[in-house]
């Protein structure tokens, strides 16, 4: 079974966050997850069940291509 969140992908919960944000971004998965609120960056671990539950939506997708530039060696 391939896994639909990966480490980077930034997830919108259907209940906001008491901060006001509903944005998280996926810091560990497996059998728990570890987000970080995005409003104010409070770290949370909760069970698989319970994670996939609460997403409504993948809001952007880790992408590698987001964090190269392009050119080997380039700083």
């Amino acid at each position: 079974m391939a896994d639909r969140y990966r480490l980077g992908d930034i997830v919108e919960f259907r209940k906001p966050h008491p901060c006001g944000s509903k944005e998280w971004e996926v810091m560990r998965t497996g059998a728990d997850f570890r987000v970080r609120c995005l409003g104010c960056g409070h770290q949370v671990m909760m069970p698989r069940p319970r994670f996939e539950k609460s997403v409504k939506k993948i809001v952007k997708p880790f992408s590698s291509a987001d964090t190269s530039s392009g050119t080997p060696g380039e700083i």
